[in-house]
């Protein structure tokens, strides 16, 4: 049986009521304390934070800057030496000539650069429209064709299935498939071929370019999509940042398949949606 115990008289209520009273007020000031310390915590934490973040993006704005610094420097270098040759007295006309097409190439190369840095910064978001695909290889390969003409390098286009259309931007997916056959071109030595295909049939369109170039190192594969980096002399090391970036866009998704001394293969997937007779009131 457990013992009786005697109720507390009037005294000790009121004893017990001031003890608990006084615990409760010393734990309600201990938890404001508490709740105090929490929000100044917060505070510098989150003061911290943003400290932390505005120092790493200066630190990514001064390594873009150094990149775009170092990518434009040498091709306005040279040419400002050939608008310097272009002034000299007494040069012959075979020489000016020759001046003024190396100054024009290093002009359309530093616009090249900028107009693949302005894409990359935009994210490549424009207006979407609906479209074929088979004209838009062909303006692909209409751009390019000049340039592998002059490095003597034979492009192939190739049309695999019905012409099925896709919902993207036109301008944005251009440039990107450009950049993919003008990256394979380049890559090619004199007497090569790429091939360039688009293949439909599937719940998605793939655009194929293939080069018989030299190949990527494995390491180097590991980071081909990375902005700036390049293995080329010359590049902005944005054009393959910039195809990722609008496969990305567009719900779809880049491959590549590469070996060194065996050439390369790159694959860009998009999104279809279906032959031309199976939708209205597109763009063709």
């Amino acid at each position: 049986m457990e013992p009786d115990i005697p109720p507390l008289n009037d005294q000790q209520l009121r004893e017990a009521f001031k003890l608990f009273s006084e615990t409760s007020e010393r734990l309600s000031d201990a938890y404001a304390e508490l709740q105090g310390q929490v929000a100044r915590l917060s505070a510098e934490l989150a003061a911290a934070n943003g400290e932390l973040a505005r120092r790493e993006r200066l630190s990514i704005l001064g390594e873009v800057a150094a990149k775009l610094a170092h990518q434009l420097r040498t091709p306005l270098a040279t040419a400002l030496l050939y608008v310097g040759h272009l002034a000299r007295p007494g040069l012959a006309e075979t020489d000016r000539v020759r001046f003024a097409d190396k100054t024009l190439g290093r002009l359309r190369y530093l616009e090249r650069l900028i107009q693949d840095m302005l894409a990359f910064v935009k994210g490549q978001q424009g207006r979407r429209t609906v479209f074929g695909v088979h004209a838009l290889v062909d303006e692909v390969w209409l751009a390019i064709e000049p340039q592998a003409v002059l490095l003597d390098v034979r492009l192939e286009l190739a049309k695999q299935g019905d012409d099925e259309r896709i919902e993207a931007d036109r301008q944005a997916l251009q440039g990107a498939l450009i950049n993919l056959v003008e990256n394979a071109v380049q890559a090619s030595r004199a007497g090569g071929r790429v091939d360039f295909a688009v293949a439909t049939g599937s719940a998605f369109v793939a655009f194929r370019v293939a080069d018989q170039g030299p190949g990527i190192a494995e390491a180097d594969r590991e980071r081909l999509f990375e902005p700036f980096f390049t293995t080329r002399s010359e590049g902005s090391g944005l054009g393959l940042a910039i195809v990722k970036q609008t496969a990305d866009a567009h719900g779809g998704w880049v491959e590549v398949e590469s070996e060194p001394g065996r050439g390369s293969r790159f694959a860009l997937f998009l999104p279809a949606l279906g032959r031309p007779e199976t939708h209205g009131g597109a763009d063709a």
